[in-house]
């Protein structure tokens, strides 16, 4: 049987855009739970690292849609640019404030700034699209993102949370930044995959979500992500009441484990069912 994965990687550049991708992406998982698991050891309150990366994780849901609107109009680089340079300053900035013990507004501020941090996992889905518009090996290209997103909740989150508490509060979160930093440079220089800006079609100016299909799917993802979020603030919580702090990496990992596995084997079993019955 022929890999299907391996097809969608013999296009050019494809490669390159998706590994650099993976990069830029990690801090999705890292930092909303490496805010909690610095500022649970700098502060040694639970509330304030949930309240923090709360308001981190809310912000940032409302503004990825508007920069990804923007990237639509404007193009992929001149808006991952800037936004990445205010998300890594911001990150720097938090870092410095949990460390330094600065007053506790200096957490909200600069956690609201990070969260003007890209949707990579939009745009590489974006280049994934210009590659294998309306032919049957973009539903591949799709289903290992899907699979890539699962994988970076294992690596992520279980890094973010294990360097934080074998190194020192802060090192999940530098870690964090650095990769934002880098893998969207590396992103945004393969300019050969970079899609096209679009003229906006006669009367498509109207917001995505007035859609009934996306209001559904949006009820739905707000669920899974209470359910990633209460996740993972448990079990670092957990973990270190039961005085193994270390093992929240593992138990995150495997929790994760399950769900990129199951991707793998979607992506590949190419179901001919339609799409609303899967989610179902």
């Amino acid at each position: 049987m022929q890999n299907p994965y391996s097809e969608i990687f013999r296009a050019p550049g494809s490669k390159g855009f998706a590994a650099a991708g993976f990069v830029a992406r990690l801090p999705i998982a890292m930092a909303p739970i490496g805010i909690v698991a610095m500022l649970s050891q700098t502060h040694g309150e639970y509330w304030l690292a949930g309240a923090v990366s709360a308001s981190f994780a809310l912000v940032n849901a409302f503004l990825a849609p508007q920069i990804s609107r923007l990237v639509d109009r404007l193009g992929q680089t001149r808006i991952v640019v800037p936004t990445t340079v205010i998300s890594v300053l911001a990150f720097a900035a938090l870092i410095a404030a949990a460390n330094q013990d600065w007053p506790i507004w200096t957490l909200f501020a600069s956690a609201l700034l990070a969260a003007a941090m890209p949707s990579i996992p939009a745009m590489v889905r974006a280049r994934w699209t210009e590659i294998f518009r309306d032919r049957p090996e973009l539903n591949t290209a799709f289903a290992f993102e899907s699979a890539a997103d699962e994988l970076v909740y294992i690596a992520g989150a279980s890094l973010s949370v294990g360097l934080s508490t074998a190194l020192f509060p802060e090192a999940g979160m530098l870690a964090s930044t650095l990769f934002l930093g880098f893998g969207s440079a590396a992103f945004i220089l393969q300019r050969a995959t970079e899609p096209g800006v679009r003229p906006a079609e006669h009367g498509a100016r109207g917001s995505a979500i007035r859609l009934r299909p996306v209001q559904i799917i949006t009820f739905a993802l707000i669920f899974i992500g209470a359910t990633f979020a209460t996740t993972e603030v448990s079990t670092v919580a957990i973990t270190e009441e039961l005085g193994q702090p270390e093992a929240a990496s593992l138990v995150i990992g495997v929790y994760a484990l399950g769900s990129f596995i199951l991707g793998i084997i979607i992506g590949a079993l190419n179901l001919k069912m339609p799409l609303q019955r899967q989610l179902a």
